[in-house]
């Protein structure tokens, strides 16, 4: 070799570097003291487990620790707590079910999945230096409306104190702060754009699963969710429902807790539909992306002509009225397709169609529909607007004290309303439907203004402004349902509100560029 070629290329295991010194139990195989500890640790477990908790509960907690240790370098990640976050929101059905663990209350599955999401969250801020907060842009209209429900709880300490209502309150304002903390959770964990996509495919196809089931239900009259008992280790709390009426057919549940609560969920998510139609990541192709969104908005469709809500119907014209103004041409696209289903869904369901939508038309039935049964426990709205304001007149600033209605059980000391609105009015007065209205409506207009000004990609426009569609036609239902009382629905509006918080935080932006200087050169 001569002396101006390029000395040899040495391998990496024939360099002189000295070896490296491995501590013991830092190679690949475990330090035999770690084995010996999981070993008692795991022999506890079973030993504890067989004399304290039932047979069944053993086996299914020693069946989910095999599958957690086989599965934990895919479990372990945000995107599969992510997925089983809202797998359990959208597929077990709230208030039926409950953990076999012996508590003293009810440990339903998506109280579990909050909690797990929350310390998940809490371990990684405090271990995981390169993890910041990630900013929520609603943070304010949700502490506006927490602040005034505070100020009535204030205002009316005395009263539910000597009452006996005091922990009532203090009740729902840990369930609300639990239902909360889904935006601020879903948020935290939506570190990019492949990964807000990824979840809202995730869970929008839920939802199409959720609407196939609900169609399933209406024509065999068999609810798949109600049987989840026998393959899941769950036990049943509350068996009852499923079997309202309406048009003289049943009316379908799905994984809801009303009926009224699966349509209005699933309309929240027709406008997401239709934005991943045309920019969701799979499938790649553009063609067989928008049949395969077509059709899983025709079955969103059928589960919400299964449910036969004239709320859907509210919901529904609320978000195409809100297209029609501020983007005729989508709307207009839309009804083009909307009126052939339409009438398609005459010729095969008439009777739910007519109750649906054609029941509108006769004002005077209708309104006599909401007037029936006054003074009882499914009173119709408009028959519950007199009581009810009977009761504001005496609080009408601060309201009663959030969380002091109790309107089921041997307790109650109120009555249903199906009016979020009213609810709020009751409990909080004038002062919290003030902070209820900002926190509803402020996320809406800053998705709008982003989406008509600030956007700089079409595609995080569009997602911006299907998200606020999504979330003013949800805010127009919470006249004709308790919202909080439905936890499904509330929770989607959750996760569906993360999303838009990362579109306004970390979507694109047009740059607003300087305006240049005047020179004589360019007034000439």
């Amino acid at each position: 070799m001569s002396s101006g070629s390029a000395p040899p290329i040495t391998p990496a295991d024939e360099t002189d570097a000295p070896p490296v010194q491995v501590a013991p139990g830092d190679g690949g195989r475990p330090h035999w003291g770690t084995v010996a500890g999981i070993a008692v640790l795991f022999a506890a477990i079973v030993i504890a487990g067989v004399i304290f908790l039932p047979p069944i509960a053993v086996g299914a907690a020693l069946l989910g620790i095999a599958l957690i240790v086989l599965l934990r370098r895919i479990l372990f990640t945000w995107p599969a707590l992510l997925f089983l976050l809202a797998a359990t929101v959208m597929f077990i059905p709230a208030r039926r079910y409950a953990l076999p663990i012996p508590l003293p209350f009810a440990l339903e599955a998506y109280r579990l999945m909050i909690f797990i999401a929350i310390a998940a969250l809490g371990l990684a801020f405090l271990f995981d230096r390169s993890r910041r907060w990630r900013p929520v842009a609603f943070g304010w209209p949700i502490g506006i409306f927490l602040a005034t429900l505070l100020v009535s709880f204030i205002a009316n300490g005395m009263r539910l104190v000597n009452e006996g209502l005091a922990t009532t309150a203090l009740s729902g304002f840990f369930q609300l702060g639990v239902l909360l903390s889904v935006f601020f959770s879903v948020r935290q964990m939506l570190t990019s754009e492949r990964m807000v996509m990824g979840f809202l495919m995730v869970l929008t196809w839920m939802a199409v699963i959720v609407a196939f089931l609900a169609v399933f239900e209406r024509v065999a009259r068999t609810n798949v969710f109600l049987m989840l008992a026998n393959f899941l280790p769950l036990v049943v709390i509350r068996d009852d429902g499923g079997d309202a009426m309406r048009a003289g057919v049943n009316r379908a549940y799905g994984s809801a807790q009303h009926p009224i609560a699966l349509a209005v969920m699933l309309c929240m998510f027709l406008p997401i539909l239709i934005y991943l139609a045309k920019y969701a990541i799979w499938p790649r192709n553009v063609w067989n992306r928008r049949i395969a969104y077509g059709i899983g908005t025709v079955i969103v469709f059928g589960g919400i002509v299964a449910a036969i809500s004239r709320t859907a119907v509210v919901v529904m014209g609320v978000m195409f009225l809100l297209t029609l103004l501020l983007r005729p041409k989508v709307a207009l696209l839309l009804a083009a397709f909307a009126v052939p289903a339409l009438l398609l869904a005459m010729f095969l369901v008439p009777a739910q169609v007519e109750s649906m939508l054609l029941s509108f038309l006769d004002v005077d039935t209708l309104i006599a529909s909401q007037y029936t049964s006054a003074g009882m426990t499914g009173a119709g709205r408009l028959a519950d607007l007199e009581p009810a304001f009977v009761e504001v007149r005496q609080y009408p600033f601060f309201g009663q004290g959030f969380g002091s209605r109790i309107v089921v059980g041997d307790d109650a000391n109120s009555f249903i309303l199906d009016n979020q609105v009213l609810s709020i009015l009751m409990e909080g007065g004038a002062l919290g439907v003030i902070g209820y209205a900002i926190f509803m409506l402020a996320p809406v207009v800053m998705l709008l203004v982003y989406a008509l000004r600030w956007a700089a990609e079409p595609r995080h426009a569009l997602l911006a402004f299907a998200l606020a569609v999504s979330i003013a036609g949800y805010s127009a239902a919470l006249f004709f349902f308790d919202a909080f009382g439905f936890f499904q629905s509330f929770l989607v509006h959750m996760m569906l509100l993360a999303v838009a918080a990362w579109v306004v935080t970390e979507g694109s932006r047009t740059a607003a560029a300087p305006k240049p200087a005047w020179t004589p050169e360019a007034g000439r």
